[in-house]
């Protein structure tokens, strides 16, 4: 790294969406391998556990199937990083080998995969890079930040720090980037987002096991004076917003060695209120769009594309029918959870990925994302001419 890495920048155009890159895992777990891992652990446990549950003490384990995910969730598949483990009904969880720590870490080297295609669709080398934001649902360690590590894997100087917000910490982290180059503290930012979801999932839970896929996105923000992309997007307006909600936690972290508590306790996984997450987020999320848009004097009929959060069908359909007053095509708004599953916070970006070189100059669409918080981020974008 240089000494004294200093940069001062004035932009003067607008600030654009310039590269993407996705990288998925080698491994799929298909909603069928996944409920004949689930019915032969909980029909087991109902054996072994007999006389409590018919005491009251413990409660029976419901068995699953793939038309009862598919109906709840649009999910069809997932990738797993690791797949060994995760169907083993004596482990139910990824077999994920430890690294040494003079070794790239996991989550490092997935998002170097996709960092490295979202640069060669900007046309960007690692000295035209300013900055690294790692934005996603999870990390593997508290520090040093994964940010830094990717930063250093990929020859980057300048700075980088992870930021966490859920399903929401890919568009938060992509409007840091905005700021950033707005406020001329970088002139180009990589964001990243290397979502490992699958070690924080109980997969001993009928409601939840089926629920998270393992991917890498990422995404290149810069001044459109440097832009040299054949795909660029003009960034019109980008919106946060946050309110507290119990009905989406993960607690684990370094402070159950203190409070004596078990580190893999079920509360320390993935859980949630399906129904009240559904009931309210939904019309939240519509309502942010809707304001948004107006915030850019657009309204629902001026857009072309809408890459949601891809969490849950359901929920996309009542969302965009919120909005449209009637159902989106698929065109209109492309799902991707059937094959991803849920990513966390990598859903839009993968759908963003997948769905947006068809569109012309002018096009408008809308990057948005939902989750545990409550966390809403929104990007309005429009297609810049092909270079």
């Amino acid at each position: 790294m240089g000494e004294n890495y200093m940069f001062e920048v004035v932009v003067t155009g607008n600030i654009v969406l310039s590269g993407a890159g996705l990288w998925k895992p080698s491994h799929i777990i298909t909603n069928e391998e996944l409920v004949i891992a689930y019915n032969a652990f909980a029909e087991r446990y109902n054996v072994e556990n007999a006389q409590e549950i018919e005491a009251g003490e413990k409660e029976t384990k419901p068995l699953s199937s793939s038309e009862f995910i598919e109906k709840a969730s649009g999910i069809k598949a997932r990738y797993a990083y690791v797949k060994d483990g995760i169907l083993d009904i004596d482990r139910m969880r990824p077999r994920i080998p430890e690294r040494d720590e003079s070794l790239l870490s996991h989550q490092a080297e997935m998002g170097c995969f996709a960092a490295r295609k979202a640069m060669e669709e900007a046309n960007k080398k690692a000295n035209e890079i300013d900055a690294v934001i790692v934005g996603c649902a999870y990390t593997e360690r508290s520090y040093p930040a994964i940010a830094i590590e990717i930063q250093n894997e990929l020859g980057i100087e300048g700075f980088g720090f992870d930021m966490l917000v859920a399903c929401s910490a890919a568009t938060f982290a992509l409007q840091r980037a905005y700021e950033m180059i707005k406020a001329g503290t970088a002139k180009c930012v990589l964001v990243v987002n290397p979502e490992l979801t699958s070690p924080q999932v109980n997969y001993k839970d009928r409601d939840s096991h089926f629920i998270f896929g393992d991917v890498a996105t990422a995404t290149i923000d810069e001044a459109e004076e440097g832009c040299s992309s054949k795909h660029s997007y003009d960034i019109l307006g980008t919106k946060a917003v946050t309110v507290y909600s119990n009905n989406i936690r993960s607690n684990f972290g370094y402070i159950t060695y203190a409070t004596d508590a078990d580190p893999y306790g079920l509360d320390k996984l993935f859980h949630q209120q399906g129904r009240s997450v559904f009931k309210e987020v939904c019309p939240m999320a519509a309502q942010h769009i809707k304001d948004h848009l107006a915030e850019c004097g657009l309204v629902a009929d001026d857009m072309t594309r809408w890459w949601l959060h891809q969490a849950n069908l359901n929920m996309n359909l009542l969302i965009s029918k919120k909005l449209l007053g009637r159902s989106a095509t698929a065109e209109e708004a492309p799902i991707v959870l059937d094959e991803f599953a849920n990513t966390a916070s990598a859903g839009s970006l993968i759908a963003f990925n997948l769905h947006h070189k068809d569109l012309v100059e002018g096009d408008i669409g809308v990057i948005c994302s939902f989750g545990a918080g409550y966390s809403i981020g929104s990007l309005v974008i429009r297609k810049r001419a092909i270079s």
